[in-house]
């Protein structure tokens, strides 16, 4: 493939993130958007490469914990999917399938908008007795299909990448421990492979999942101030036991509905978050674990120096093998272009270390190397190539990371009051924490309050596991009531 170095980022990321997102998208090679239907992209291999790495540590990760891979069919039965009232809520975003051919369906069925109400019917027959228990399942590398009115490629959909994950306990102490667990996962692929940061809040009562009795979310910030909520995990109690009929036979030998929980981590919404925070002017930024190639080597050669051009060529190989064999994904590129075509074109993509090989570091038995987040190279010998190399992808990380907490940190404020909240939604953005009448269905008017006077601001939740606690005499920024909890708002997706 050809690099045209007028194909790079042509717009400043702080200037207008928006077109900036957009054309790392595209010119990243992450996805393609001609599909033709709203909502349905193309990944393109780049990109996937990518998402298929948050893949692979999420189903290492949740199965360590004990968790069992399987596969659901895309449909759902109609009847399913209105058993659960609340969750009955899903029916005006499924797409339905009504026809096979020009032949009528003797009962409609729906796309998949997500996996309860198809699973939970088969867990009604799969478990019976108390010793079964618990379960954990979870299905990987599906999509699920929403009628989005606005959609954005890995923000919102009609398709999407998904991961899911539907655990059975004989107790609500059990699910409960599993939701941490959750939030470790989250923890351990969000933040330490992804260098995503984020803060994780429990809910309020009005914004919880359908037929859920709390909801858990990670969340973050995009660099146009926005929430990116980046994962879910739910309580179910024993909502959906009961709406589904799932019941065991309890150690008393009577039956007893059974505790159950959920976890949707993000696939779409990580990787806009990897794009959104780690990018820069020149496009994509990529941990070093999670880069489809983690290695460019470049040969600068000239056209007067045949001999000179081989031996580069050469050694380029001979490394290329090397670092190969030490485990790393690495790309020889000796393609037509020039240097600099090269340099920004891997760039561009997030490529982590660029080795350069050129006469002068032929001759001296040596390599420069510029990693993708500083704007500098350093030479090292190739005997200590495998060494340096090490060091420098723990240097990037550690750059990724460390610009990240930055980012975040500095894009949370307070406010105690609404013309204070105002302001700094309109000045700058991002998570800002104020004190809060209630969590209950009780402070929803707040909320729709909040939303009107903000254009758009929403309520997050608190922080979870340990609630910021409320100051004496604190009031609620919308209603002046007595405040009970301190809550992080944002304007969303």
């Amino acid at each position: 493939m050809a690099k045209d170095d007028t194909k790079g980022i042509s717009v400043k990321k702080d200037q207008n993130f928006s077109e900036w997102y957009s054309q790392v998208v595209q010119k990243a090679d992450l996805a393609d958007i001609r599909f033709g239907i709203q909502g349905f992209i193309v990944h393109k291999p780049w990109g996937f490469m990518i998402i298929r790495k948050i893949y692979d540590y999420l189903e290492k990760e949740v199965e360590l914990q004990g968790h069992l891979p399987y596969l659901f069919p895309i449909a759902v039965k109609e009847s399913d999917l209105q058993r659960e009232k609340e969750h009955a809520g899903f029916s005006p975003e499924v797409f339905w399938v009504e026809s096979a051919g020009s032949k009528k369906m003797e009962e409609r069925f729906a796309l998949k908008p997500t996996g309860e109400a198809q699973i939970y019917p088969i867990y009604s027959l799969w478990f019976r007795s108390y010793n079964e228990l618990p379960f954990r399942g979870y299905q990987s590398r599906i999509s699920v299909y929403r009628n989005e009115m606005t959609t954005r490629p890995f923000l919102r959909g009609r398709e999407f990448c998904f991961f899911e994950t539907h655990d059975v306990f004989n107790t609500h102490e059990e699910a409960m421990a599993q939701i941490k667990d959750d939030l470790r996962t989250c923890e351990e692929v969000i933040w330490k492979k992804l260098k995503i940061p984020f803060e994780y809040f429990k809910r309020p009562d009005w914004d919880k999942f359908k037929g859920a009795d709390a909801t858990y979310t990670p969340d973050t910030l995009m660099p146009d101030g926005k929430r990116n909520q980046l994962a879910s995990t739910h309580d179910l109690g024993t909502n959906f036991a009961k709406a589904y009929d799932i019941q065991v036979l309890g150690k008393d030998e009577q039956k007893h509905h059974v505790y159950q929980t959920c976890f949707g981590p993000g696939i779409w919404r990580s990787m806009a978050a990897l794009i959104g925070i780690h990018g820069d002017d020149q496009g994509l930024i990529v941990p070093f674990d999670m880069a489809p190639i983690q290695i460019v080597i470049v040969p600068v050669t000239f056209a007067d120096k045949k001999e000179a051009t081989e031996k580069i060529i050469t050694l380029g190989e001979q490394l290329a093998t090397q670092l190969q064999k030490a485990g790393y994904r690495v790309k020889f590129d000796n393609g037509p272009d020039s240097p600099g075509a090269k340099y920004n074109h891997w760039e561009l993509h997030g490529v982590p270390l660029r080795i350069e090989l050129g006469p002068k570091e032929v001759e001296q038995q040596v390599c420069s190397i510029a990693r993708r987040t500083e704007r500098k190279r350093s030479q090292v010998a190739l005997a200590d190539v495998e060494k340096e190399v090490k060091r420098q992808a723990n240097a990037v990380d550690m750059d990724i990371e460390k610009r990240a907490l930055t980012y975040f940190k500095n894009n949370i404020r307070s406010a105690e009051n609404l013309e204070d909240l105002k302001k700094v939604l309109r000045e700058h953005r991002g998570f800002v924490k104020i004190p809060y009448c209630h969590m209950s269905k009780q402070g929803e008017a707040c909320s729709d309050k909040l939303q009107k006077e903000t254009e758009g601001a929403v309520v997050c939740g608190t922080l979870y596991p340990q609630e910021e606690k409320v100051k004496a005499g604190q009031k609620c920024v919308l209603c002046s009531q007595a405040a009970h909890h301190l809550v992080y708002v944002a304007k969303t997706y």
